[in-house]
């Protein structure tokens, strides 16, 4: 920071959400089966900025207030309350005196927060206290998308304002704490209560309010929607990665090759602790891949007789089974064995068939592919095959 102010948060949660209705007020609401309180204020702790934070509630709330701050455990041991008041206004002010009374000095920056906006990000929190430091006091805004419209009392297109100059106001909004109390008080004294907001009290009083880039994930919880809107927020995303996957063997003698856990008759077989199946083996470290486990040797070590001649779909399986339990969904696999001998495609049905019943997929979703070396390197000289592979697997998103 530029200026070693102290920082304070206010968190306004006193009022009873008569728009989104129900027996509980909107802030003890659940939200991933967390009150939206909850929400908001571990995210005023998260960034470790503020020296206090104080929670202004409705004093009917007690119990549900603790319910909220439960979750925080110890980092919610330093959160304040008091009681707030009969109007939003009211409570700001009662909160503001709060602070006045544990000492805050008035070159502190405050942040008033509503308790119905869960999400304020350390981003929009250290542009808060910025533009609070350099104007005295700054709203975050956002630019209105669409037309906007002036209707006459029949509901009739009146006008349309200049949508350019106009702009949308969320919390929190950030002041010097010696001006907005100041401010707070006048209107007190004068018995004014018509302000919807602190900064449109405050410039009501001289000072200059700023303004600074607000978010989109600071909405505020108002009506039914914007609770799944919530919901949806928290929801993890949905994230796609991929693993490649590669493995050779060396021909030995025998009469057929493991390739996609299918036995091809061959002159030769495949050289490996286990069943020497290339194609599942690179398939199998793909998987591994998409979830930084390692790779087959790891996991299956050829030191270990347990897996002397083993069938690598048991390998493929484990893959599968580690990759589940970690939230991934396997969504497509795709594979080529480079070879100049034995012929792939007649097997291939079969080899997407066994490796789809292991992964859980439909044929379509298991790429098998074949190509030579053009007699180039150990595979053109037919001293072994290799195999390539690639999977893709979704995790999150619901």
């Amino acid at each position: 920071m530029t200026d070693s102010a102290p920082l304070a948060a206010l968190v306004v949660a006193a009022g009873r959400g008569t728009r989104l209705g129900g027996p509980v007020p909107k802030q003890y609401r659940r939200v991933a089966g967390r009150p939206v309180l909850t929400h908001t204020l571990g995210h005023l702790l998260a960034p470790a900025l503020f020296e206090q934070i104080l929670v202004v509630i409705h004093p009917d709330d007690g119990t549900s207030f603790s319910e909220a701050l439960a979750p925080l455990g110890a980092a919610g041991s330093a959160i304040r309350v008091c009681a707030g008041g009969a109007s939003r206004q009211d409570s700001v002010r009662l909160g503001l005196e709060a602070l006045a009374e544990a000492g805050l000095p008035d070159r502190a920056v405050v942040l008033i927060h509503d308790a119905a906006r869960p999400f304020a990000s350390e981003a929009v929190l250290l542009r808060a206290v910025l533009a609070a430091q350099r104007h005295g006091a700054a709203i975050p805004v956002l630019p209105v998308p669409d037309t906007l419209a002036v209707l006459d009392e029949a509901g009739h297109l009146a006008g349309n304002p200049d949508r350019n100059s106009i702009r949308l106001v969320q919390t929190p909004q950030a002041f010097r704490f010696g001006a907005v109390l100041a401010a707070h008080r006048q209107a007190l004294a004068e018995g004014r209560t018509d302000f919807t907001d602190d900064a449109g009290l405050t410039a009501a009083y001289g000072q200059t309010v700023g303004s600074f880039a607000g978010d989109g994930a600071l909405f505020k919880i108002t009506r039914e929607e914007d609770l799944d809107r919530a919901e949806r927020h928290l929801a993890p995303q949905a994230e796609t990665r991929t693993g490649l996957g590669y493995d050779v063997h060396a021909f030995t003698e025998g009469d057929h090759v493991w390739l996609g856990g299918v036995a091809i008759p061959h002159g030769r077989k495949l050289l490996g602790h286990s069943d020497a199946d290339p194609l599942l083996h690179a398939l199998t470290d793909a998987l591994l891949g998409t979830i930084g486990d390692g790779d087959i040797g790891m996991h299956f070590p050829p030191s270990d007789p347990r897996w002397k001649g083993a069938p690598s779909r048991l390998f493929l399986a484990d893959a599968a089974r580690r990759v589940a339990e970690r939230g991934g969904r396997i969504v497509s696999v795709d594979c080529t064995v480079l070879a100049e001998a034995p012929k792939v495609g007649p097997h291939r049905p079969a080899m997407q068939v066994l490796i789809g019943e292991v992964l859980g997929l439909a044929p379509e979703r298991v790429g098998i592919k074949a190509t030579t070396s053009e007699k180039l390197g150990f595979v053109g000289r037919s001293e072994g095959i290799a195999a390539m592979a690639i999977a893709t697997v979704m995790f999150g998103g619901g």
